[in-house]
């Protein structure tokens, strides 16, 4: 008989099925990610100075801000792709900046990033990319496999597509497919890179609804980067914004919306700027 999964969380032990909103719940009070006057620069080029924000456990935070002002940054050091120059951040408490790149495996599978171009298997369909990270980590029956990756499939409403390379599949379905293979890794932070980026408002609303299902049903904690305002409406707890490198708010999103600061009123306003139609 096969092992069942070693993280429990998001499986029940023998049928893969997907578990209630309580079975992710964090006993500690402690933020599961934070960064500590973290900086780090390219060039001799400032791209984030002195920035610091936390995460709880459960929780979506957007990182906002113009093209250019590190918010991919961010999420590329969290996951140890890339190193700061200076600053702390953590993971569970465990400051992983000093850490080598095989301690950092351990760190991913906490943590893990739907990126912007799905970054997919191209000679793997639908099902072998969702199927990848479950036989990758082993423990599992294959009858355990067949069904999580059922239900992670209909989750993001891609099962329709199953066969499909993904190559055949539009920007928004390769993003769908994407979240349901990160899922299937057991993580228990999701972080998503653009997600809104060169998909229609229908998908991306999607897209939004996916995130906050995620949320509700099975308790993860999401960092969202965008540019896209009403895409963070719909999701936020808190804000970063990023101007010029520098936070220049971290709070709640309803504080970020009554902000006075001329940059995040000038951020605000362009946003919500709709071009005339011809």
């Amino acid at each position: 008989m096969a092992d069942t999964p070693s993280n429990p969380d998001l499986y029940g032990p023998d049928t893969g099925e997907l578990r209630p909103p309580d079975a992710m719940a964090g006993h500690d009070t402690e933020p599961i990610i934070s960064f500590s006057h973290v900086s780090i620069g390219f060039n001799g080029r400032s791209v984030l100075d002195d920035v610091s924000f936390y995460v709880n456990r459960g929780e979506t935070l957007c990182i906002l801000g113009r093209s250019g002002v590190g918010k991919s940054v961010s999420l590329r050091m969290l996951m140890g792709f890339l190193k700061p120059d200076s600053g702390s951040i953590r993971v569970e408490g465990q400051e992983i900046t000093g850490l080598s790149e095989n301690d950092m495996q351990a760190i991913r599978k906490k943590v893990t990033m739907v990126f912007q171009n799905g970054a997919l298997f191209d000679s793997m369909n639908v099902r072998e990319n969702v199927a990848f990270p479950l036989r990758e980590r082993g423990g599992l029956a294959e009858d355990q496999v067949v069904q999580i990756v059922d239900r992670l499939i209909n989750m993001v409403g891609a099962e329709d597509v199953t066969d499909n390379l993904p190559s055949g599949l539009s920007t928004g379905r390769k993003r769908a497919v994407a979240i349901a293979r990160a899922l299937a890794s057991q993580p228990e932070v999701v972080l998503y890179d653009e997600p809104t980026t060169m998909v229609d408002p229908i998908i991306a609303r999607r897209l939004g609804d996916l995130i906050q299902r995620l949320k509700k049903q099975l308790g993860f904690t999401s960092i969202v980067v965008t540019h896209d305002m009403r895409f963070a409406e719909r999701l936020a707890d808190r804000v970063l914004f990023l101007h010029e490198g520098r936070a220049q708010y971290f709070g709640p999103l309803a504080g970020f919306l009554a902000s006075q600061d001329p940059f995040i009123q000038q951020f605000l306003t362009l946003d919500a700027y709709v071009l005339p139609s011809a």
